[in-house]
């Protein structure tokens, strides 16, 4: 005997079979292999970069000493770590100031240090903070080891300079984007920080021992990502207001730049001071 199919059934087998493949993509990881960040075509901030790295764990433990012998940079890679930030330290990107003024400054690089571990700061960045003066973030981390963090999608907003202000070929930059706030770069800067040596934490001593080499291997690569000038490369001491910011210590300007222009493509139109 020949059983049929009421038609009352159909749309309810239907709904099941599209229920099943929606939890198979969830439960395979499919929905949620997504990427970090979407890019937004035709914005400058699409120039970013983006963790797209794949290395072997023999190539990520050899390939910065493998640099080092060899005393080029035009192949090295970092080691690199994707870590939430909590939503409620980093915003938007602004078209407009708070005045109604269209902004359209062009990006620059903010050289931060953390002034304690990488897990105390990210720590920090993963809490979520209410308290609009306590929310803070960068793009980037830069570990001692040379492991490049990426916290904050690029074309996000990271809080990593409060009161602060660009002094460029163009006169001086900066957006007021809450009413509550001083105004600041945030709104175009990328921000980079690098992790401290210990005898550095937490404290306002004007030098420590610096950074090491693998830290500027890895600044430099992430920077000659970015296309973005010498002469829009600053520091969080050189933009901040405030009159307490003296990061990153003990900079070596020089073994930067040096590092930085073995990369053909870089633009080196002014130097940072």
């Amino acid at each position: 005997m020949k059983v049929r199919l009421k038609k009352t059934w159909v749309p309810i087998v239907l709904l099941l079979f599209v229920c099943f493949i929606v939890w198979i993509y969830v439960t395979t990881g499919v929905l949620q292999s997504k990427p970090i960040v979407s890019k937004l075509h035709g914005s400058v901030w699409s120039q970013y970069p983006y963790p797209k790295i794949k290395l072997t764990k023999e190539q990520q433990s050899s390939n910065y000493s493998s640099a080092m012998v060899h005393g080029s940079l035009a192949k090295y890679q970092p080691k690199y770590k994707v870590v939430w930030v909590d939503p409620s330290n980093y915003g938007e990107r602004y078209s407009k100031d708070i005045y109604g003024k269209p902004v359209n400054n062009q990006p620059v690089i903010v050289l931060h240090e953390t002034d304690a571990s990488t897990s105390s700061v990210i720590n920090f960045f993963q809490t979520p903070h209410e308290d609009e003066s306590v929310q803070a973030s960068y793009h980037t981390l830069i570990q001692s080891d040379g492991t490049v963090v990426y916290l904050v999608p690029p074309e996000k907003r990271a809080f990593g300079a409060a009161n602060s202000v660009f002094d460029g070929i163009q006169g001086a930059e900066t957006i007021k984007t809450n009413p509550h706030l001083a105004p600041s770069v945030n709104n175009f800067a990328y921000h980079i920080s690098l992790e401290t040596p210990r005898e550095g934490y937490m404290n306002n001593n004007p030098t420590h021992r610096g950074y090491t080499e693998a830290q500027y291997y890895s600044l430099a690569w992430l920077i000659s990502q970015l296309h973005v000038p010498d002469e829009r490369i600053t520091t969080h001491k050189l933009v901040d207001r405030s009159g307490q910011k003296i990061d990153p210590r003990s900079f070596d300007v020089s073994k930067f730049l040096d590092s930085l222009h073995t990369y053909p493509w870089i633009n080196t139109l002014n130097k940072i001071k």
